[in-house]
């Protein structure tokens, strides 16, 4: 009798790791969560108002000015680094075109204050004149604006 309760130990024993490992393929298995595709918005940027209105007109001096670096030490309407434009405007008239040209291209100090224009020495003489013929039109818009 010894004998028979030590095989039924050692039946039920085996019979219960077996349960115990075998395939569960009817249970549900535990979820594992996945990486969130969802992305959190960025903050809005402040974006700086332009020098100038984006240039609809297709004026061949404002598309240079563009183009280059000047937006970044001048405005239409207001002093940045350099004057405004139409500061220049209201001080040069159409006599000036070759001379302000030049200006541009050699850069120049003194006129405005202590701080240096830098010179645009890869500007043609041609491209130096359609900017600051687009400047100097601007002083006619100035009298219509008033």
């Amino acid at each position: 009798m010894k004998a028979q309760l030590i095989n039924t130990a050692m039946i039920l024993s085996v019979l219960a790791i077996n349960l115990s490992c075998s395939d569960k393929s009817g249970t549900t298995p535990i979820p594992v969560p996945e990486p969130s595709t969802e992305q959190v918005p960025s903050q809005p940027v402040s974006t700086p108002e332009p020098a100038v209105a984006p240039n609809t007109s297709g004026n061949p001096g404002l598309t240079l000015i563009e183009g280059a670096d000047c937006l970044a030490c001048h405005k239409i309407d207001a002093k940045l680094i350099g004057p405004s434009y139409q500061d220049v405007a209201a001080k040069y008239t159409e006599k000036d075109i070759d001379q302000l040209a030049q200006k541009i291209i050699d850069g120049g100090k003194g006129n405005w204050g202590d701080i240096p224009m830098t010179p645009h020495e890869g500007l043609s003489k041609d491209d130096a004149q359609q900017m600051v013929k687009y400047i100097l039109s601007l002083k006619s818009n100035q009298k219509n604006l008033k």
